[in-house]
């Protein structure tokens, strides 16, 4: 795999962190501060394809690829991970479970308005008695005349209130527990879902974060996604690539601490001399652009292996492991170079520290990671390899 990006690569870059710079960096305090969800602006990241990264141009996509959305989240999240988590569960969640799963027919009335920004999508697996265990959801679908009916809640959705698709995986057979789960698309359309309790997060809090309630939802058999029962595998190929969203993700707000920490320690005057000249101080960057680089090559590394169609599971749960946890550190480590000052909402260093720590948890926690890892390693010892 080649290192780093290319010419076209870099344009990209370049426009995105312009757009940040100019549309996000200036109001990041206010939306985290008040929680506000930045509708606007995702409005605008759809014009310019940011909601459709990974949509052919045939559906109205950019037609990027996996190392694309890499550079696309981890710019954006090296500004302000909330939006950049916004960003990654519409493309890779919603968009990418329609995109993948769907038939024609569901690609054809959804996937141009996702990937353009007029809709903005949510997906809800999670449910507030069911995490890491998603056979223990509770939610149903029962069979009816022409479709659905859908009851039950969701938890910690991101785009729960505001979104006008949403992908939804709920019990069609709850005795056959993971086996018995299928996914539905539900559309602002049809009566009887709606977002209800905004979750008030520590972090990401310009992420609109809220459950998803369905009450006696009806949804037509059109949008059954693939077959009765298939959900749960579908979902676990969704959360492959979202793996590598998360990781991007991670990247992202580790570089940002990473730069805000670097900054600071040049301007930072202590004993007549920059701190950044104290063997402490270099010492922690040192490590900081290490691990971050560590980070970078593992998530590149899953995404070109995604764009040339032989993903492995592995390879995503390495580099959403690793990079999360190193965000998590590297984040705390810009605190740590800050002072006193890196725990004032002030300075930037509070604001990642926050942001970091929801990547160790979301999409599947550091510990679900290592089990994932775990058994593929022991398919492949089990297979000879």
């Amino acid at each position: 795999m080649a290192v780093g990006y290319s010419e076209d690569q870099e344009m990209l870059i370049q426009s995105i962190a312009k757009f940040a710079d100019e549309r996000i960096r200036p109001h990041i305090n206010v939306w985290d501060e008040k929680e506000s969800f930045p509708v606007d602006v995702f409005k605008e990241m759809g014009q310019l394809g940011l909601l459709g990264v990974l949509v052919p141009e045939t559906y109205g996509g950019s037609g990027y690829k996996y190392v694309d959305y890499v550079a696309v989240l981890e710019e954006i999240a090296s500004v302000c991970g909330g939006v950049a988590l916004g960003v990654a569960a519409h493309n890779s969640l919603c968009t990418g479970h329609i995109l993948n799963h769907g038939n024609e027919l569901q690609k054809q009335k959804y996937i141009p308005k996702l990937a353009t920004g007029e809709y903005l999508g949510a997906w809800g697996l999670t449910e507030p008695g069911s995490g890491s265990d998603s056979g223990g959801m509770i939610s149903t679908a029962k069979k009816t005349d022409g479709g659905w009916i859908l009851n039950g809640t969701k938890n910690f959705i991101t785009h729960a209130i505001s979104g006008d698709v949403a992908v939804v995986l709920v019990n069609t057979e709850p005795a056959k527990k993971t086996r018995g789960i299928s996914a539905f698309i539900l559309d602002k359309t049809m009566p009887g879902w709606y977002g209800a309790k905004k979750e008030n997060k520590v972090g990401m809090r310009c992420s609109e974060t809220a459950q998803l309630v369905m009450d006696q939802c009806f949804v037509p058999d059109e949008n059954l996604i693939g077959n009765v029962n298939e959900g749960f595998k579908q979902a676990m190929k969704v959360l492959d690539g979202g793996r590598i969203s998360i990781a991007a993700l991670s990247l992202g707000i580790a570089r940002g601490a990473f730069d805000a920490a670097r900054r600071y320690a040049a301007q930072r005057n202590q004993f007549d001399r920059s701190i950044d000249s104290f063997q402490g101080i270099q010492f922690k960057l040192a490590d900081m652009a290490t691990r971050i680089e560590a980070s970078r090559l593992l998530t590149l590394k899953a995404a070109a292996s995604k764009d040339a169609g032989h993903g492995k599971t592995i390879d995503s749960a390495m580099a959403k492991y690793y990079a999360s946890e190193v965000a998590v550190w590297a984040s705390e480590e810009c605190v740590q170079i800050h002072g006193g000052y890196g725990y004032l909402r002030d300075y930037p260093a509070e604001k990642f520290w926050r942001d970091s720590k929801l990547c160790t948890i979301g999409e599947g926690t550091s510990e679900v990671q290592k089990l994932v890892i775990a058994r593929e390693l022991k398919k492949q010892t089990d297979a000879g390899h």
